[in-house]
């Protein structure tokens, strides 16, 4: 059966007042939940003024959590991840109507993992992430949904020239700012000892690649990785809010995937 282990940790920084970062979780409470709901993570970063920012992150995290325990046991991750996030973003956009936000005034980035077996599915929208690490080695497992982020993908612009881009926080996806959202999900196979990393922009923002590989190293106990984590991250910029969410695949359980659904292997 899927065995994990995880910490989580959140900080506003050493400029903002307000932490519109918000973030949460769900464990199965017997082994049948395990194969049939299985573990979700989920993390938002909140955009707006006025309180509005942290009113949409929590707005999503809240959403997706229940909504998740009232979800049809055995539905295809990807489909139930898909219609989750979807809920998310309507009730976020609503929100936002009823006070009269207007567009784009009320909205937040979301990355939410969803485990069960060894497979890890991951929906996002906007440019908070989730990384693979594997032996050490680090791999990110989403695509920054903002303007930036399109334009490297295009070979617009470099690495190193967006990290200075005034326009490195403008977002080109994010949920509430229309009725229906595009939401990007993928899956990967995960193995015993891999790690998963969620994080919000002011974490990555300032953390590389290696550096999150070598802290991770370093530390065994989770939590004392993601103080330094967190910590690395203030100390090197500490303009945004920091959130983290740090899981260790301890076993799994194999299994094959046929139309979205398991399959024992022999």
């Amino acid at each position: 059966m899927l065995d994990l282990e995880f910490a989580e940790l959140s900080d506003a920084g050493k400029v903002r007042e307000h932490n519109e970062d918000n973030f949460g979780h769900i464990a199965p409470g017997n082994p049948a939940e395990a194969r049939t709901l299985g573990w979700l993570f989920v993390l938002a970063d909140g955009v707006g003024g006025h309180d509005r920012g942290e009113v949409a992150s929590s707005t999503a995290v809240e959403t997706l959590l229940s909504c998740f325990r009232n979800a049809g046991a055995g539905e295809p991750a990807a489909s139930s991840l898909q219609k989750l996030v979807q809920q998310a973003n309507l009730k976020i956009y609503e929100t936002g109507s009823a006070v009269g936000a207007g567009p784009r005034a009320m909205c937040t980035t979301i990355v939410s993992c969803l485990l069960r077996y060894d497979r890890a599915t991951i929906a996002h929208v906007g440019d908070s992430r989730c990384y693979l690490i594997r032996r050490g080695q680090v791999q990110l497992l989403t695509n920054d949904h903002s303007l930036i982020g399109e334009q490297i993908r295009m070979g617009l612009i470099s690495e190193e020239e967006a990290k200075t881009s005034e326009k490195r926080h403008v977002l080109s996806r994010s949920l509430g700012t229309n009725m229906v959202v595009n939401v990007e999900i993928n899956e990967h196979q995960v193995l015993p000892g891999d790690m998963l990393l969620l994080s919000s922009d002011g974490f990555h923002g300032a953390v590389t690649a290696n550096e999150i590989g070598a802290i991770t190293s370093r530390f065994q106990d989770l939590n004392e990785a993601i103080g330094n984590l967190v910590s690395s991250a203030k100390e090197k910029d500490g303009s945004d809010n920091i959130t983290v969410q740090l899981i260790r695949i301890k076993n799994v359980e194999r299994v094959g995937m046929y139309r979205g659904r398991p399959y024992k292997l022999r």
